[in-house]
């Protein structure tokens, strides 16, 4: 039976918690990524569907909210509809993770439907119906923040075969990691614990995929703080001069004042 909101069990691996058992941003968009999937089932459109009939879906622009932050162990749910559905191929979806202690994260999806050469392709009647269009919640929005203008850095790597996705590319919660990485990164410079990293809210747009054996750079700038103090960064994935992923994060301490994250990107 089609049902336009699909709420279900969805546990958060231990895998996805650091070193002060809390889930890391990245691996909340894989539990997202797996709400969506799991919804996409449930509506008759398994993974294997798409492959016998040459389509997909990939994100093109995720918005995150994180309320709290989840505790190892703790029963969380998802629950996610779509809000949205345009010219047949655009689709918006909203998911909010839930625990024990109410609403851990929320997050909107803008997804295109692709073809299996990933070229934006008209969904037909039979997918559409599975989707019917649900208003619920307004979609995430990034906070506002007050401009700062901070030095850009930079590091490389190379992506490994390993990491690949099911359509043979950088799954895009990966693309997250690479930020938080490079944060970290810069944390461990200024001698701040990079466990003590904490995700408020992100918004990253994909624009190139990057595959196996290339080479990426992650070029990161602080641009702002929010009234609370809290970090936000611009972020820039590249392939050489192509631009796979940019976007905003915006980040905290745990247990610390956040304004020495801030005076750490200025230095």
């Amino acid at each position: 039976m089609i049902e336009p909101v699909w709420e279900f069990p969805l546990r958060i691996p231990r895998h996805a918690f650091s070193a002060r058992d809390a889930a890391r941003a990245g691996d909340v968009w894989r539990c997202f990524q797996e709400a969506a999937v799991e919804a996409s089932t449930l509506a008759g459109w398994p993974p294997v569907r798409y492959r016998q009939e040459g389509a997909a879906f990939i994100v093109r622009t995720m918005t995150v909210c994180h309320h709290r932050e989840a505790e190892y162990g703790e029963r969380t749910r998802a629950r996610t509809w779509v809000s949205r559905f345009r010219r047949e191929m655009f689709s918006t979806r909203q998911l909010r993770l839930l625990g024990e202690s109410g609403l851990v994260a929320a997050a909107t999806q803008e997804w295109v439907f692709v073809s299996a050469e990933l070229a934006p392709m008209r969904a037909g009647r039979g997918l559409l119906d599975a989707f019917p269009v649900h208003v619920e919640d307004p979609s995430v929005e990034m906070p506002g923040f007050e401009a700062i203008d901070g030095p850009t850095r930079r590091f490389s790597f190379d992506v490994w075969f390993t990491g690949m996705d099911p359509l043979d590319h950088v799954n895009h919660p990966a693309y997250l990691d690479f930020c938080d990485e490079a944060i970290s990164r810069h944390m461990a410079t200024a001698g701040l614990s990079p466990v003590a990293l904490r995700p408020v809210a992100e918004t990253l747009t994909f624009r190139a995929g990057a595959v196996a054996l290339d080479q990426v750079t992650v070029e990161t700038t602080p641009i702002g703080h929010t009234a609370e103090g809290f970090l936000v960064c611009k972020h820039r994935v590249m392939r050489g001069e192509t631009v796979c992923a940019d976007g905003r994060t915006v980040r905290t301490l745990a247990g610390a004042d956040p304004r020495a994250l801030v005076d750490a990107f200025l230095a």
